[in-house]
């Protein structure tokens, strides 16, 4: 890629949000639509949502995207909010001060991530929250209202859409609420995007129960590829690719076969991550090593091992255990940041070298970058508007008609999960 090239994606490729935030930044940050359709364009590729859960996790992904020349997402959870520094309202300064201090050109998107609506009773907070979130320079949003039936995800997604800007990258799901084996199906899914459609919105990607170790594991399986490709099938008129969570757990030749046989174009990745930039043990699968009842680490990486025994003192007197090791995030990123220079740059390596395999050996996003950009060129603008226009009747898609149809869906909801990020 040539400095010109740069120059020119630069000068219209970040929207207005972002411009006004960093008025005078060289960060290539973006709708979630552009990195959407650069790996749709390359076809068979997705790239990592990184959940930036530390500093230190944001450096490494972005400095591994760099390397690789693609395209990445960074993202945090609504939820993450409650227990790491990174938040929805900072996640797009601290990506923006990565990018400048380390000259990092590959186009990026800031993900709102699960931004859930748990109940019909949330709507009115998420129509007042969500455009501080866009006014604080993030560039795509996932409405996560499927703890809901499919009537109510549906015309919750709607209701919220307003204040949603047109051009930012957005994402729905219905993976949220389901049984032991209630995997999500082609039905439900073509239900919601079909609703969207008929009122003129394309979500850019959807999620799903699609065996994922995220929340609750449907089958004991891994993802279900086939089951993936089958629901994107059938949403293939509508433009909308997919978004696999849970990517932690699954092993590279499953992840390969999401990337090849699947509209699959974001991949979320969050706890390996963390675990990673303070160098704890992980498997083939990016799941943490336990030894005994903690977990293990690697002398000599990640975080000095001194402080590590202080993380592990403090978990255990708190009674945080497992999973909620992520809460350690809020505490200790201070301590983290006051280590000697040697340490902290093991943590970013660490998430780097990690990230930057998946992107070139398993995600297959390597060189995703320039078709970024020419994408921007070529729309002249940091808005490339809609993959697919309405088509759907919207006089078949009332409020009445919406819930008639959702009445007809035969799907497993089961019991509530542990799905907030």
């Amino acid at each position: 890629m040539s400095q010109d090239t740069f120059n020119k994606a630069l000068a219209v490729g970040r929207p207005p949000n972002v411009v006004q935030n960093f008025p005078n930044s060289r960060a290539l940050i973006v709708s979630g639509k552009v990195i959407d359709r650069a790996m749709t364009a390359k076809g068979g590729a997705m790239t990592i949502a990184a959940n930036g859960r530390n500093l230190f996790v944001i450096e490494g992904a972005l400095k591994a995207a760099q390397k690789a020349n693609a395209a990445i997402i960074i993202e945090i959870a609504r939820s993450e909010a409650t227990y790491c520094p990174t938040t929805l309202w900072n996640i797009a300064r601290r990506v923006d001060y990565v990018c400048n201090k380390y000259n990092i050109t590959i186009p990026v998107a800031v993900h709102a991530d699960h931004y859930f609506i748990k109940s019909w009773d949330g709507l009115a907070e998420a129509k007042a929250e969500i455009p501080s979130v866009f006014a604080s320079g993030v560039t795509s949003i996932a409405i996560d209202a499927s703890h809901m039936t499919d009537d109510l995800n549906l015309l919750a997604n709607l209701a919220v859409a307003p204040v949603i800007p047109s051009w930012a990258g957005y994402e729905t799901e219905i993976g949220e609420i389901k049984g032991e084996f209630g995997l999500s199906s082609p039905v439900e899914a073509k239900f919601l995007v079909q609703g969207l459609n008929a009122h003129g919105l394309c979500p850019d990607w959807i999620a799903l129960n699609n065996g994922t170790t995220h929340g609750i594991e449907a089958s004991g399986e891994g993802i279900q590829v086939e089951l993936t490709a089958d629901i994107h099938k059938a949403l293939k008129p509508y433009g909308t690719s997919g978004a696999q969570h849970g990517t932690s757990g699954n092993d590279s030749a499953r992840l390969r076969e999401i990337a090849a046989q699947t509209s699959t174009t974001k991949a979320n990745v969050a706890t390996a991550l963390q675990m990673i930039s303070w160098g704890v043990k992980v498997n083939d699968f990016g799941n943490a090593i336990m030894d005994g009842d903690h977990f293990a680490k690697v002398p000599g990486q990640g975080v000095n091992d001194a402080l590590w025994e202080e993380m592990v003192a403090y978990a255990d007197k708190n009674g945080i255990k497992g999973g909620n090791y992520k809460k350690l995030n809020l505490v200790f990123e201070r301590r983290w940041q006051g280590q000697d220079e040697a340490a902290r740059e093991r943590m970013v390596q660490g998430v780097e070298d990690f990230v930057y395999d998946l992107l070139v050996n398993v995600f297959n996003a390597k060189d995703t970058a320039p078709i970024a950009y020419d994408l921007i060129l070529a729309a002249g603008s940091y808005d490339l508007g809609l993959k697919v226009e309405q088509f759907e009747d919207p006089a078949q898609w009332t409020e009445e008609k919406i819930k008639a149809r959702a009445a007809e869906i035969d799907t497993d909801k089961g019991p509530h999960g542990d799905f907030d990020d």
